[in-house]
């Protein structure tokens, strides 16, 4: 039994975006319902079958157990499959897009932030917030996640020198990137917003504690949904308003998730800086030798763009932090990977003695 098109149709209003491949995807599921995961819990999800109605529904095993990938198990913004009386998970529906992090500490785990996004706002204050060099690696991070990226520069009322910032952002901008300097407050500022927020849509908004995540929702949704706190003046910190991810439906038609303020952002492993770094990787390939390092070699463009002040020297040092990180998460992550396919290996291979035996 597949849901039927009035079932699909009170979906859209969360996102169903009912193209011909979650068509074909949903045909091959099993399951009787199929729900968007708005919430997540340690030991269950909150899904929504409707705009306005929301249940608590259990996990399957596997995704309870510690081994478990966590890109395997659903993350909010997922599509899954509910058996007919909608208390279990049954399946996952292929994704879009998913954004996703390496795990703070050093487990070297990936933690998935939100799936099905085709947008990830990346809020960032006017204030003491503002760091170039952090918003090169949120660009990485999501570049990676299949969705696109957009840059949303808050407290633009707050900030007298919002020209000159964006200035600092120039390859930010030329590499694609939408950048918007708004008054999170102001329903007038933040209607520049709308093309992301239509219906069928989804957006994710990222960003550190008090850059204003929380004010831009309650500006989208029209009323006092989110808690907000103010941040702390030495600083431009906030203390954590959101402490978990939600998915709400938007007026404007689309849908928003809300996430934790984020004091670091790791690579996961699977990133690949050059979209990133475009003007860098250019440059590079006008080195004189191919396997330049960009140190003293002769006829080094990268050094040459440095010392005559076309390139950036922290961009171009971040440029080099951030591929050393990529791959060092990318060795860990192979790793990683090769040592569950082992511990899975040797777990059928135990099965298949034990029913040897018997």
């Amino acid at each position: 039994m597949q849901p039927t098109p009035e079932a699909l149709d009170l979906l859209r209003p969360i996102g169903w975006p009912d193209g011909d491949a979650y068509r074909e995807a949903l045909a091959a599921a099993p399951g009787a319902r199929l729900a968007r995961v708005v919430g997540q819990h340690r030991s269950a999800y909150d899904v929504a079958t409707r705009a306005d109605e929301v249940i608590k529904v259990q996990p399957p095993l596997p995704w309870t157990r510690p081994r478990c990938p966590p890109e395997q198990r659903a993350a909010v913004g997922d599509w899954v499959t509910l058996d007919e009386a909608g208390k279990n998970i049954l399946a996952l529906l292929p994704r879009h897009a998913l954004l996703k992090r390496g795990a703070a500490g050093e487990h070297h785990r990936q933690q998935l932030i939100a799936a099905n996004v085709d947008h990830v706002l990346v809020v960032v204050g006017l204030d003491q917030d503002f760091n170039p060099r952090r918003i090169e690696r949120y660009l990485v991070v999501i570049r990676a996640s299949g969705a696109d990226p957009v840059l949303v520069l808050t407290k633009a009322d707050e900030c007298e020198i919002v020209e000159d910032c964006i200035d600092l952002l120039m390859e930010v901008e030329e590499s694609g990137v939408p950048i918007h300097a708004i008054n999170a407050k102001d329903p007038a500022s933040v209607a520049v917003l709308a093309p992301y927020l239509g219906p069928g849509q989804t957006v994710v908004l990222v960003g550190s504690s008090g850059a204003g995540k929380s004010t831009l929702t309650n500006t989208l949704l029209g009323r006092e949904k989110m808690k907000t706190n103010a941040v702390r003046g030495n600083d431009s910190r906030g203390r954590h308003t959101t402490t978990f991810r939600v998915l709400t439906p938007l007026p404007q038609g689309g849908c928003l998730i809300d996430t934790p303020g984020m004091r670091e952002v790791k690579l996961s492993g699977d990133e690949d800086i050059v979209d990133a770094f475009e003007d860098i990787e250019a440059l590079g390939a006008g080195c004189r030798f191919r396997d330049c390092v960009h140190g003293n070699e002769p006829g080094c463009a990268v050094r040459a763009a440095i010392e005559d002040g076309t390139l950036d020297e922290a961009r171009y040092l971040n440029y080099v932090k951030l591929r050393d990180e990529a791959e060092a998460a990318a060795v860990t992550q192979a790793a990683r990977r090769a040592e569950e396919a082992l511990a899975l290996k040797n777990k059928h291979r135990r099965t298949k003695d034990k029913l040897g035996r018997r």
